[in-house]
């Protein structure tokens, strides 16, 4: 298809991560009617492991992601015979060996595909030059300076925008792999090239931007992660993975495949949107949209309207991650059952705490992990995990000898029914990786789209026309809150009977939406939920750290970005929430005072 063609663009994803079902890019090449493919194999989480491996290979590893050629290569005849193509950022950070890799097993099947990869992601060389020439660079979440960070960086990627990908397209690859492309640069790239958009037309590329962010999830935006999920139609146990249908103006549709499990409501989507941002500014190298006028309208049976998307100029700078080797880690186990769960755990703590030398370890936390229930029905149902979890620089501080037999030989004057963990294969040491985010100028970016096959090498130029980014985004309480009180009778229960959320994280930060389905629940959640209010549902983990908020009224949304709240992020956390993803699911369990008559609606 050419650029500036009339038809409206149709672009399915068949990944949202590296553990995605791997069945789901054939499935949309053979039986859908599209016209691109896209998929997101990156995380922070392999930003780090990936590029930590290159590393200490020395290159000599190949740390692309081997889950993209498992979905990826059953979909090749297809994708020829229907002229579909594909734009992924699976390359992490080996692109192009993953693009040789593809080459071969192409002309190993005598098919007619044209492969291109993007690079110009790996930036190390690019940091170290600016820091030995006196940058500084500063934490997106701490706002501390790298010259105060306690590791040594031995990576950096930074995340590109859609208009190599554009650029590839446009020089006639069939299939485009990327490193450390934005989650949504590939859809960004497939529509500006399909329409023949420039860099100016923001509004356009804002919608593009936000599409492309409904889909990088895959089935979120189809059921998958719904606090709704209950009202998902039976059995729910292949869902279908999402397509976006956009016209030359932008705005678009969400819709799915066909004859799967799953929906696609302007709850699911709702839910897809409030997830991973971080303000009513969300930021791509290419654009910044704007998302607090946003309306989402269910205009059929899995088919959802998105209009009204604002926009602003890019910022001249583009988010980084650096990787530094944090040291080491272990974790040990014990179980604690019935009564005085607490007294237990605290006897436990206090003994192990003596057998260790505390002044080896950087972290070490003592978690208590779930709750007896009154009068529970089995014995498992009564039991609570109690996770030590320990971090140092030194190995030797985790070996057996020093970590896991001082935390084990105390059970013999411990707690009523001590047990610790028999499998002991998480206490061995293991590396880790820190992470940690700042901001480059795009002009520092040597963004390079690659046609090997072509002999071409192209310059892709940052964005000229540009707004500086903002560090703090607008917070602010509800605008004229009504009195809760005129909305009796009201009855204790938990939040999550009527409000839907959704939570995730970016970096050490976390964010958490909450929606209502109903315009006359729309006021008392905004005035429900103020800064204060979410303070005292977090309780003990209310880390006193800034919590910003804004609302989205097109949508009935308050959302609230919670500064550094997840210890250091995905690759380094001490929790089992190291995603973010459930603190919505433990806010809405939160007990408040909620209006009868919303309740008499029924149970979400």
């Amino acid at each position: 298809m050419s650029p500036n063609v009339k038809s409206n663009l149709r672009v399915a994803s068949a990944s949202g991560s590296v553990t995605d079902r791997r069945h789901a890019f054939a499935d949309l090449a053979k039986n859908e009617d599209v016209h691109f493919i896209v998929g997101d194999w990156m995380s922070e989480y392999n930003m780090t492991t990936r590029g930590g491996g290159k590393v200490d290979s020395n290159g000599g590893s190949e740390e692309f992601e081997t889950s993209f050629t498992e979905a990826f290569l059953p979909a090749l005849p297809y994708l020829e015979s229907k002229n579909i193509k594909v734009a992924v950022n699976a390359g992490a950070s080996d692109t192009k060996k993953l693009y040789d890799l593809v080459v071969r097993e192409i002309r190993a099947r005598e098919l007619n595909l044209n492969v291109a990869w993007v690079g110009g992601d790996e930036i190390f060389d690019v940091v170290k030059k600016a820091a030995a020439d006196g940058s500084d660079f500063r934490s997106l979440t701490t706002g501390k300076l790298l010259s105060e960070w306690e590791c040594d960086p031995i990576y950096a990627q930074c995340y590109l925008g859609g208009f190599g990908i554009a650029e590839a397209f446009k020089r006639g690859a069939n299939i485009v792999l990327c490193g450390r492309v934005a989650d949504a640069s590939p859809t960004i790239g497939c529509a500006a090239y399909y329409f023949g958009w420039k860099r100016e037309e923001f509004d356009k590329l804002a919608h593009a931007f936000v599409a492309g962010h409904f889909i990088e999830c895959s089935t979120y935006v189809t059921g998958g992660n719904f606090s709704g999920f209950k009202s998902l139609p039976s059995p729910a146990l292949s869902l279908g993975f999402p397509i976006v249908e956009m016209e030359a103006s932008g705005e678009f549709e969400v819709t799915m495949q066909q004859d799967r499990d799953g929906i696609v409501t302007v709850e699911t989507c709702k839910a897809q949107l409030l997830y991973e941002i971080q303000g009513p500014y969300y930021y791509n190298s290419d654009v910044v949209a704007i998302l607090d006028k946003i309306k989402i309208k269910q205009v059929g049976t899995n088919r959802v309207r998105v209009t009204n998307v604002g926009s602003i100029k890019p910022p001249p700078t583009t988010k980084v991650g650096l990787t530094a080797k944090g040291g080491f880690q272990a974790e040990a186990h014990y179980f604690v059952c019935g009564l005085d769960i607490e007294e237990k755990a605290a006897m436990l703590e206090s003994q192990v705490r003596v057998a260790l030398d505390e002044t080896k370890y950087h972290c070490l936390k003592f978690r208590v992990n779930g709750r007896c229930p009154e009068d529970p029905y089995t014995q498992d149902a009564a039991t609570v995990d109690v996770r030590i979890f320990a971090q140092s620089r030194d190995e030797s501080a985790l070996s057996i000898n020093n970590f896991f037999r001082p935390v084990t030989d105390t059970i013999m004057q411990s707690y009523p029914g001590a047990t610790f963990a028999v499998d002991a294969r998480q206490a061995i040491a293991k590396p880790y990786y820190e992470y940690w985010v700042t901001l480059l100028p795009q002009s520092s970016v040597k963004h390079v789209c690659y046609i090997p096959s072509k002999g071409l090498e192209i310059s892709i130029p940052p964005p000229t026309d540009t707004q500086d980014f903002l560090y703090e985004q607008e917070t602010y309480e509800t605008n004229a809150p009504i009195d809760l009180t005129a909305l009796n009778p009201t009855t204790r229960a938990p939040l999550g009977n009527v409000v839907h959320a959704r939570s995730g994280d970016k970096g050490s930060d976390c964010n958490v939406g909450f929606f209502v389905r109903n315009a006359d629940e729309w006021d008392w959640l905004r005035s429900l939920l103020t800064v204060e209010k979410v303070r005292t549902l977090l309780g003990g983990d209310d880390t006193g750290k800034p919590i910003f908020r804004f609302e989205l009224p097109n949508i009935w949304a308050v959302h609230f970005l919670l500064k550094d709240h997840l210890d250091r992020g995905v690759a380094s956390s001490s929790t089992y929430d190291v995603l973010g993803k459930n603190l919505a699911e433990y806010l809405r369990s939160k007990w408040v005072d909620i209006p009868n008559k919303f309740l008499d609606r029924g149970r979400i």
